[in-house]
């Protein structure tokens, strides 16, 4: 008979010497078969198979870049903890002694990532039966539409698209919300338009004038110059060279931050960041209209803008200078030029967004004025009036 057992814990991978532990005793008092030992052994959770399981779930928090309490680089990995669904990377920091874990989102039986998942599915028009069978055919997890509105209800603040969605749930599927187009761009680009919002916040009467803008999100997904976006000279990678003088840099209070610092906590390579949360903002937020959005900017344009316009740019490029505007937003009778920079207090992208605003400007026929640069990372958020960079008040 312990041969058997023996035999059976070596195919199922079960320790045997916890199974001798657990049985001899309580075979010969209640005298129980062979058969039923094999059969309650069977039903035993496999080591190899805990093991494999715990091997494959998702790591959270693997890349760290400082500590949460005081700022510190020198932190080391602290082993791991694991929890149901997921396994998350414990950090130590040298110079205050604490552990601690990158994800601020803490005491969830459901990863994070599922959440966000849930909460996009939802925002793109799936009813709570549809959202919570994809969650079980994609993660194989069993998610009840209590629990889906439990979590609409916590972050109702993030998800301000929550006001929208029920006057456009019917005037567009939910495959047809999204409009995605894939830029082949020296790199592949995912430029994406939300057309539910981008209809509903032109119909408002303060941002009638911005109706040109439609248009070309609309022609850059049907018929995109790709050639001009082949070539080397980008936007980021131009030199600052325009003048500050008298413009006002303000720091404000906006979602992006606080948007950003929660679904980071899902990304577990730097790679993909910025697709993770313009994917979100796109789907949740109630004003950003396209992500990835390219823009080109030619030397005639240039040369057309200080001899026709006035306005002082500083730059003679020989080649065509373009980019992808990371968010595009419509609010507040603006058109704001959004772009995430992992560290917004040292990385002041000047010279890239004020391309991207002549650019778009130069494109749509729009003003100047009617456009705000901007960039944020998980704390700050900058902006500041690409007009006042160009043109300087006589006094």
């Amino acid at each position: 008979m312990w041969l058997c057992i023996f035999t059976i814990c070596t195919i199922r991978g079960v320790d045997s010497t916890a199974v001798l532990a657990r049985y001899p005793l309580f075979v010969l008092r209640k005298k129980i078969s062979l058969f039923t030992i094999i059969t309650r052994m069977s039903r035993m959770p496999s080591s190899t198979h805990t093991n494999t399981s715990r091997s494959h779930t998702r790591l959270i928090g693997d890349q760290c870049e400082r500590c949460l309490y005081c700022h510190g680089l020198h932190i080391t990995r602290e082993g791991k903890r694991y929890k149901k669904h997921e396994t998350v990377q414990l950090w130590r920091c040298r110079d205050c002694n604490r552990v601690f874990t990158p994800q601020i989102a803490k005491g969830k039986t459901f990863p994070l990532v599922v959440i966000l998942d849930a909460l996009m599915r939802y925002y793109r028009g799936e009813t709570r039966e549809q959202v919570a069978t994809h969650i079980r055919e994609r993660f194989g997890l069993r998610l009840s539409p209590r629990t889906l509105s439990l979590w609409l209800a916590e972050y109702r603040a993030l998800t301000t698209y929550a006001r929208l969605r029920p006057a456009l749930l019917y005037t567009f599927r939910p495959h047809q919300l999204i409009r995605s187009t894939r830029l082949h761009h020296q790199q592949v680009y995912h430029y994406r338009i939300h057309q539910g919002k981008l209809v509903y916040l032109l119909n408002q009467t303060e941002h009638h004038a911005f109706r040109p803008i439609e248009a070309y999100l609309i022609e850059m997904a049907t018929s995109c110059p790709h050639p001009l976006f082949q070539q080397e000279h980008r936007a980021s990678a131009s030199a600052s060279a325009f003048d500050l003088t008298g413009v006002q840099i303000t720091e404000k209070q906006n979602l992006a931050p606080r948007i950003a610092g929660l679904v980071l906590q899902t990304v577990t390579h730097n790679t993909r960041r910025h697709e993770a949360l313009q994917r979100f903002m796109l789907t949740t937020d109630s004003v950003t209209v396209a992500i990835e959005v390219p823009v080109s900017l030619t030397p005639d344009d240039i040369e057309h803008m200080q001899r026709e316009v006035g306005f002082a740019i500083p730059l003679s490029p020989d080649a065509v200078l373009s980019g992808h505007i990371d968010f595009v937003q419509i609010r507040n009778g603006r058109i704001h030029i959004l772009d995430y920079k992992p560290n917004a207090v040292r990385d002041k992208p000047i010279t890239q967004l004020m391309v991207y605003a002549l650019a778009l400007s130069r494109r749509t026929g729009l003003r100047l004025y009617d456009l705000v640069c901007a960039w944020f990372d998980e704390h700050h958020y900058y902006e500041f009036f690409p007009l006042h960079v160009v043109h300087k008040r006589l006094r």
